[in-house]
């Protein structure tokens, strides 16, 4: 299973799921959940929760994607996998769905965008991180497709912590 959720509910999520792995998605100046106790692997990216550049800004690019992917293949799914962001609305929503459509079939990618909608009804997946995953994966823009179907999600402050299964 793969859980999503804002920065201040990792910690406490981490603890009671205690996941294997572990995607912290910041900032670049943002302060990160220490996961006291934790022995899971861990990546951190950095970067700003844009879709395209922006003066004085990090955007996703390839490599970032490449790295996510990487790592989530590392990953058994015997544990569960957690990844955060600042508010769990769209770096981790899109990382999320970038690693459960790398682990489908292509041709999964709209069941899976109507799946995430219905887990999370906030969730607003970065379109930047979405378009690079799917030419990482082949997938012939399907997976950006799939997105922009299911729309902006409601307007938070923050989601509430969901699973997406594996």
């Amino acid at each position: 299973m793969i859980l999503v959720c804002p920065g201040r509910h990792a910690e406490a999520l981490a603890a009671a799921h205690r996941p294997s792995h572990v995607i912290s998605l910041a900032s670049p100046d943002a302060d990160l959940p220490a996961f006291p106790g934790l022995t899971a692997e861990r990546l951190i990216l950095r970067f700003h929760d844009v879709a395209g550049p922006c003066e004085g800004l990090t955007p996703p690019d390839a490599g970032l994607v490449a790295r996510l992917l990487d790592f989530a293949a590392g990953w058994d799914a015997a544990r569960p996998l957690l990844i955060h962001c600042f508010a769990g609305v769209s770096r981790s929503t899109a990382a999320a769905y970038a690693i459960a459509c790398a682990r489908s079939a292509p041709g999964a990618e709209a069941v899976l965008a109507t799946m995430l909608r219905r887990l999370s009804p906030s969730a607003t997946p970065n379109a930047l991180m979405v378009a690079l995953a799917d030419a990482k994966l082949g997938r012939q823009g399907r997976m950006s497709a799939a997105v922009a179907a299911i729309g902006r999600g409601a307007d938070c402050f923050e989601s509430e912590t969901f699973s997406l299964p594996a």
